[in-house]
């Protein structure tokens, strides 16, 4: 069977685009044309799409209630691959010099990946990985 999905996009519900869009532009990367007005935020990082809407906005749009984390979200990461081990423990020292949230400094796991956690403005998770030791 052929696949009938591509997945591209991640989608956050926000409580404050004016936080969040400089971080994932200035800091993560990520391109935007965004006004700093219209509610829907659209980013890109290569072939990624990241989109942003209010969380008011979300509920007003579909007539419900829902339950957001306080603090830190383990509910979801987002995961960003680097080439190197090294690439991890630069791009965690630029990302957290930048105010990223140092949530889990670079470590090598038994399972032979280097991972790190960061949290964007509004707690999300940020993972920057890598599998490649060279």
């Amino acid at each position: 069977m052929a696949n009938r999905f591509n997945f591209n996009t991640i989608g956050l519900f926000t409580t404050d685009n004016g936080k969040m869009v400089p971080f994932y532009r200035d800091v993560m990367g990520f391109t935007t044309d965004w006004n700093g007005k219209d509610p829907n935020v659209m980013m890109q990082l290569g072939n990624m799409w990241l989109i942003m809407f209010p969380r008011t906005a979300f509920e007003q749009m579909t007539h419900q209630e829902y339950g957001y984390p306080q603090g830190l979200n383990g509910t979801v990461e987002l995961a960003f691959h680097v080439p190197t081990f090294n690439d991890v423990d630069e791009e965690y020292a630029r990302v957290t010099a930048l105010g990223a949230k140092s949530v889990f400094a670079p470590q090598t796991m038994p399972w032979g990946q280097r991972t790190c956690y960061i949290a964007d403005p509004e707690g999300n998770l940020i993972e920057i990985h890598s599998f490649t030791e060279g």
